[in-house]
């Protein structure tokens, strides 16, 4: 169903794209027009059905429902971000260390390295990559938010690289440390204590991207166009909600 929800999520860029393209082209065409809003309109119900029926899947085992609960304590996350991560995972049912996750999710660093010469280091890129992608606005929302172990482990990277992205890529790292150590302790996430133990920053940086200038505290780049943007509310059940009214 995650899967699917992306794949729902990905049909419904493309159909914004080229209504976008139309509104902007020197020639358009109303029935071309009328037939892509409803298709945008069509796909948006259908991702609106799937979050239900994943929200009603998670229901149905209490502990997993309250597992749920306790990671979308982290104000930037949902339900759709955790039950992503968990499916992909199978639970980590099957990783006997935080190592053996990273590398699955592709979080591990490399080095770019030729005969004598040696590049920069970056992030592998090899392993899942549905949960990078799952991680990528929750990363941005952790930080402006001011969840404090995460704002924090990003003006540090910051301070150090001064490249944005490599900064969000350590927050993506950490937010997916965080969730794999409360789900197995199965303990609701509180910010002012450490839940997760070793150094938060990567030990080398990571080249994701090109030097920017010195961002003020808060500024996500939001307005990606392949996922929904992960909204935040005091109750998550009422995004998403995993109770009966």
């Amino acid at each position: 169903m995650t899967r699917y929800h992306q794949n729902l999520q990905e049909s419904k860029t493309a159909f914004a794209n080229q209504y976008h393209a139309l509104q902007h082209s020197g020639y358009t065409s109303k029935e071309v027009t009328r037939q892509l809003n409803k298709s945008i309109a069509f796909i948006e119900k259908q991702i609106e059905q799937i979050k239900v029926a994943i929200a009603s899947h998670i229901r149905r085992d209490g502990e997993v429902e309250q597992k749920v609960k306790n990671l979308c304590k982290i104000k930037g996350i949902d339900v759709l971000t955790v039950a992503t991560i968990i499916a992909e995972t199978n639970g980590f049912i099957l990783f006997k260390s935080l190592g053996q996750l990273v590398s699955y999710a592709g979080y591990d660093v490399v080095e770019n390295q030729s005969g004598m010469r040696t590049g920069k280091t970056r992030i592998s890129k090899k392993g899942n990559s549905r949960i990078r992608r799952i991680l990528h606005m929750p990363a941005f929302n952790v930080v402006r938010y001011e969840q404090t172990p995460f704002v924090n482990l990003y003006e540090r990277v910051y301070d150090k690289t001064k490249i944005k992205m490599k900064a969000y890529v350590a927050v993506q790292k950490k937010l997916l440390v965080m969730i794999y150590t409360l789900w197995n302790k199965n303990e609701a996430y509180n910010p002012d204590h450490k839940n997760t133990s070793g150094n938060d920053e990567p030990q080398r940086p990571l080249s994701v991207g090109a030097h920017e200038g010195k961002p003020k505290k808060i500024v996500p780049p939001f307005g990606s166009t392949t996922q929904d943007e992960h909204r935040y509310n005091e109750s998550p059940e009422a995004l998403f909600p995993l109770t009966q009214t």
